[in-house]
């Protein structure tokens, strides 16, 4: 059934729902008997979205590049760096500079030897422009780095930062060749990067799929994957379908062996036909809303609160999850995320009668003939740009649409407005004046994510991250001293008050946790999620026959 092109199933998804079941009954009796252990072979799976360039700054580009480049350190089951490119590293007395030693014999795939001076440069390449989220984590806090020997890299900090490794673990921060990034083309490290890593980009079919090959003398796996030397698989086809009911489709049809972004609708459907589920709650900023602190009606912490009140969060989020979606209260970072305040998820419940009296005496206390609330003759709208289909899927859509259904009961006029991705990533809608209210995530693995959200922009060190435009030196100072603090328990007590400021001010409210999901045919095994982004590996994986 494979030869069948995705686009022929896209166009007979509908005619196909009456066979889906038989498909589901087919895959239990699969899993139930088990198979013999196929020699390579290709893994096809089904991926949401399509980004411009393999490795970048967007977690899309992450859960690719983490196919093909190493990182320096992998982050476990239970959230402890482990081994990957580094076999060990130390943080000197002062916190200022960290020494790695990177494990011997390491190539690139294009022949090249991975030492301390390649990966100190990818660094430098980071920083000055080659990936865009690796840098807002490194900013403020970098110097430089060197080599002091072919396996010994030093990285020097201007503030410490004890927890520099936990995030080198995410994909951003994936190792190039050298070599490759200096004599190949922007264009070819774009849509082929050169790593180390257990498969090599074969070819890039856009609008279709990419085609990921085994590379045959790997050696570099991290401590805590299944097994070493090269993967099982031969191939993976990487595919790239936006349509989330021609992905269940295919996954039930035996067309694709595991798909991504399960639809919560579909969760126990393909739970009860015997195909494995995963769901990786991502840590750092959970789907969230942020306001437009320094123009518009929410310049007004009342209005800011009132809206929060007006919200039955978990109400409208489990209503569309189904269970399977969480919902969260926190804005600053995901119920995954060390840190954690608890205390600020809680800040709000919906409150009509306190939302009300908030919006009553912050002056918005008539309403016109639709029962939108007018101050000085205008109308309390507010416009909420989103990524649709990018960082906003289907599920996360119809949640919005009942954040603006019941925002309205109080007088709020939400002006949803879906955003394509060449749009969205363009910068159209996050200036000053583009938007009052902003959703949106940030994948993290510590609850450092707050200084890239939260950090005061100023002119000579600008932070297009900070969504609300806020500005406030105490939140500042309480994410400052998190970061640098020497222990892991007064990091996470100095974050937990950056937590609790923002929400005592309603700088942004949490809606619902932001997931990687997968759904995994029985014919195929062994495949995870790593554990700082929540992106599918494969190089375990094996099928079945």
């Amino acid at each position: 059934m494979r030869s069948r092109s995705l686009r022929t199933l896209a166009g007979a998804a509908v005619a196909l729902t009456g066979v889906l079941a038989l498909a589901a009954c087919a895959g239990a009796s699969d899993a139930a008997t088990g198979g013999q252990k196929v020699d390579g072979g290709t893994i096809v799976y089904a991926h949401q979205q399509e980004p411009a360039c393999v490795f970048g700054g967007w977690i899309e580009q992450a859960y690719l590049s983490y196919q093909v480049l190493d990182n320096l350190t992998s982050l476990d089951e239970n959230h402890k760096v482990v081994p990957w490119l580094a076999t060990a590293w130390k943080q000197s007395s002062d916190g200022l500079t960290w020494t790695f030693t990177l494990k011997r014999g390491v190539k690139f795939t294009d022949g090249t030897p991975l030492t301390a001076a390649a990966v100190a440069y990818n660094f430098d390449y980071w920083v000055n422009g080659g990936n865009s989220t690796a840098k807002v984590w490194l900013d403020g806090y970098y110097k430089d780095a060197k080599a002091i020997d072919d396996q010994t890299l030093q990285i020097d900090l201007s503030h410490p930062y004890p927890r520099l490794a936990d995030n080198l673990t995410q994909g951003y921060f994936g190792i190039q060749s050298q070599h490759a990034l200096q004599t190949r083309t922007k264009e070819q490290n774009c849509e082929a990067p050169i790593g180390s890593g257990a498969f090599t980009v074969d070819k890039w079919n856009r609008g279709q799929d990419i085609i990921l090959k085994k590379n045959k003398a790997y050696t570099s796996p991290p401590a805590n994957a299944k097994h070493t030397g090269p993967a099982y698989v031969d191939t993976i086809d990487w595919k790239f379908v936006a349509d989330p009911t021609t992905r269940v489709a295919a996954l039930q049809g035996g067309q694709v062996d595991a798909i991504y972004d399960v639809p919560s609708v579909q969760w126990s459907v393909l739970k009860a036909g015997g195909y494995q589920l995963e769901k990786f709650v991502t840590p750092g900023r959970p789907q969230q809303i942020s306001f437009n602190t320094a123009k518009g009606p929410f310049t007004d912490e009342q209005v800011r609160q009132a809206f929060a009140y007006s919200l039955g969060r978990p109400q409208i989020v489990n209503t569309i999850g189904r269970g399977v979606i969480p919902s969260e209260g926190n804005g600053g970072v995901s119920q995954a995320t060390p840190g954690y305040s608890t205390k600020a998820a809680n800040w709000y419940t919906q409150d009509v009668k306190k939302a009300d009296a908030l919006l009553d005496a912050a002056g918005w206390s008539q309403k016109n003939s639709d029962g939108v609330r007018v101050k000085n003759g205008q109308p309390l709208t507010v416009r909420l740009p989103y990524g649709a289909g990018s960082i906003i899927n289907a599920d996360g859509a119809a949640i919005l649409q009942g954040v603006k259904e019941q925002a309205s009961k109080v007088g709020f006029d939400v002006k949803l407005i879906p955003v394509p991705q060449s749009e969205f990533f363009s910068g159209k809608y996050s200036g000053l004046d583009a938007y009052d209210l902003q959703a949106g995530y940030w994948t993290s693995v510590t609850a450092g994510i707050l200084y890239i959200n939260w950090r005061p922009s100023t002119a000579d060190h600008p932070n297009y991250s900070n969504s609300s435009f806020t500005n406030d030196p105490v939140l500042a100072q309480y994410i400052l001293d998190g970061n640098s603090a020497p222990t892991v328990e007064q990091q996470n007590a100095d974050y937990q008050k950056a937590q609790d400021y923002i929400a005592q001010h309603a700088l942004s409210i949490g809606v619902y946790d932001r997931l990687s999901t997968l759904a995994v045919s029985p014919k195929l095994h062994d495949v995870w999620q790593e554990h700082a982004q929540g992106g599918p590996t494969f190089y375990d994986a094996y099928l079945t026959k």
